[in-house]
C-alpha cells in the first residue's frame, strides 16, 4: 500500500513539475519573447528580462534575440557606371526592435537573414551601378604624394569624386532601412568589405600594370643611355681640349727652347776669334762624327773648312 503511495506521490510531482516548466518560464537580458498560440502570436512580446507565466501545453515562447546581430553578403557580380564589372562583397550589423513584427514577417533569423540578403544586394547593386569605379573605391579627394619608390610617377591630382565610399555606404544603409522598416528590425551598419575586379578584368589589368613598368624601364633606359653618351661627349671634349692645351704648351716650350739656342748661337759667333775658331772646330767636329764612319770616303776642296781642319789636325 505505501509503495502506491509512493508512485502516486511520484506521478503526481513529476506532473507537477512538468506543469510548471509549461506555464513558467525565464526570460534572459540578452532575449525577447514572443507567445504564440496555435501558431499564432498572442499579446504582446516579452522584453523585459525576469519570470514569466504562459498558458501551458497550448502556447507557446519563441525566443530572439535583443544584441547585434550580424549579416555576411556573398560576392557579387558588379558593373559599375563606367562599365568595369568589379566583385563587391559586403558585411553588416543589425538588430531586432519589434519581436513581434519580426515574427509576423520574417518567422526566424534564417528568415531575416535570407530577407536581408535581397534588400542590401540588391541596393548595394543598385549604388555601385550609378557610380563610377573611383567613388566606390575612394573616401575623399586628396593630392598624391610620392613613396619614393623607383620609378614612380606622381600627377598633380587624382581624379576628382563627387561622394565617395562612405556616403555611398550610408545611402545604401539609408535605403536599405526604408526597405526593411516593417519587417521589425533596423539596419544599424552597412559596409563594403572588399572590392575585386573580375577573372577577364583582372588579367586585363595585370598586363596593363606589366606595360606601365616596361615602358617606365625604357624610360630609364632611354634617359641612362643618355646621359652615358653627354658623358662620354663630355670626355672626348676634355680630352681633345688637354691634348691641344698639351701640345700648345710644348711648341711654346720646344720655341722658348729654339730661341735661347739661336741667341747661344748668335752669342757665341759673335765672341773674339779664338772663341770663334774654338767653336767652328767643335761644331766641325759634331759633323764628322753624324756625317762620316770609317768605310767614309770623300772629296773636299782645298778651300773648304772640314779640310782646313784635317789638314791642322795631320
Amino acid at each position: 500500500m505505501n509503495y502506491k503511495k509512493l508512485i502516486i506521490s511520484l506521478a503526481v510531482a513529476v506532473i507537477v513539475l512538468i506543469f510548471v516548466l509549461e506555464t513558467v518560464y525565464m526570460i534572459k537580458e540578452t532575449e525577447q519573447v514572443v507567445i504564440t498560440q496555435f501558431g499564432k502570436p498572442v499579446g504582446n512580446a516579452k522584453t523585459t528580462p525576469g519570470l514569466k507565466i504562459k498558458v501551458p501545453f497550448i502556447q507557446r515562447k519563441n525566443y530572439f534575440e535583443k544584441r547585434f546581430l550580424e549579416w555576411d553578403g556573398d560576392p557579387n557580380q558588379v558593373p559599375t557606371k563606367d562599365k568595369k564589372f568589379i566583385f563587391v562583397e559586403t558585411y553588416a550589423r543589425w538588430q531586432i526592435t519589434d519581436p513581434l513584427q519580426f515574427f509576423k514577417r520574417l518567422t526566424d533569423e534564417r528568415g531575416a537573414q535570407s530577407r536581408l540578403a535581397d534588400i542590401l544586394d540588391g541596393e548595394t547593386r543598385d549604388y555601385i551601378a550609378n557610380h563610377n569605379l573611383e567613388e566606390v573605391v575612394r573616401s575623399e579627394n586628396r593630392t598624391p604624394t610620392s613613396s619614393g619608390s623607383v620609378g614612380e610617377e606622381v600627377g598633380d591630382t587624382l581624379s576628382s569624386i563627387i561622394e565617395g565610399r562612405p556616403k555611398i555606404q550610408e545611402k545604401i544603409l539609408q535605403s536599405s532601412n526604408d526597405k526593411a522598416k516593417d519587417l521589425g528590425i533596423v539596419i544599424l551598419d552597412v559596409r563594403i568589405m572588399r572590392l575585386n575586379y573580375v577573372a577577364e578584368v583582372q588579367t586585363q589589368v595585370y598586363e596593363r600594370m606589366k606595360s606601365e613598368r616596361i615602358r617606365i624601364a625604357e624610360k630609364f633606359r632611354s634617359e641612362g643611355l643618355g646621359e652615358a653618351s653627354k658623358i662620354n661627349g663630355e670626355k672626348e671634349r676634355d680630352l681633345k681640349t688637354i691634348q691641344s692645351e698639351a701640345y700648345r704648351k710644348a711648341e711654346e716650350i720646344r720655341g722658348t727652347a729654339d730661341a735661347r739656342a739661336t741667341a747661344i748661337y748668335a752669342s757665341a759667333y759673335n765672341q773674339s776669334a779664338s772663341s770663334r775658331n774654338l767653336y767652328g772646330f767643335i761644331k766641325s767636329m759634331e759633323t764628322f762624327e753624324k756625317t762620316f764612319d770609317t768605310t767614309t770616303t770623300i772629296i773636299l776642296s782645298t778651300k773648304s773648312e772640314l779640310y782646313k781642319y784635317l789638314i791642322n789636325i795631320n
